[in-house]
């Protein structure tokens, strides 16, 4: 893939196809070299399975979907020519949207619904707070965290995120 890049001032946005609805990434230059960077907001589902080209379709499955979401953000800044790895920014603020459980209908069985609304939350913190963990173990984490139960145009997917970064030049 390659991106439209336009370029307005000290912005550069990176979309793609040719009438794009959004960017997939929006950069701000600092007047101090520093680089924000504005992630479009996707989810672990049909986003994933779109960006990376996968066979499989993940569906309601937080531990699996977030780090997809997370190497689709990594194959954009790579490709973009932003950075190499998501090591390298300093994440400033997350929005997640939750979506409510697809299965099972909470007016036939609302304590199974209560369930699944309790393993969903269970799985997206240890997903989430693993990929911290691992993938950026010296950084800091966000600040802002967002989390709204709502849906989301993606059906297969549990959770949408969207976030801001800073790529620190100015201190490497």
């Amino acid at each position: 893939m390659s991106f439209n890049i336009k370029k307005r001032g000290k912005l550069t946005y990176y979309s793609e196809g040719e009438t794009p609805v959004l960017s997939n990434l929006v950069t701000e230059q600092q007047p101090d070299g520093d680089l924000k960077i504005y992630f479009a907001g996707l989810t672990g589902g049909y986003s994933a399975k779109g960006v990376l080209g996968l066979d499989e379709l993940v569906t309601m499955d937080p531990e699996r979907e977030i780090p997809l979401v997370f190497e689709c953000w990594q194959k954009w800044v790579r490709e973009a020519g932003i950075c190499q790895s998501l090591a390298e920014l300093d994440f400033i603020e997350m929005h997640v949207f939750g979506c409510l459980p697809k299965s099972p209908n909470p007016l036939v069985d609302p304590l199974g619904y209560a369930k699944e609304i309790d393993r969903l939350r269970a799985a997206y913190f240890k997903a989430y707070r693993a990929w911290w963990a691992t993938h950026c173990p010296d950084n800091g984490l966000p600040c802002r965290f967002t989390v709204h139960v709502v849906d989301v145009p993606d059906r297969a997917a549990s959770y949408e995120f969207y976030s801001v970064a800073l790529l620190q030049r100015s201190s490497q």
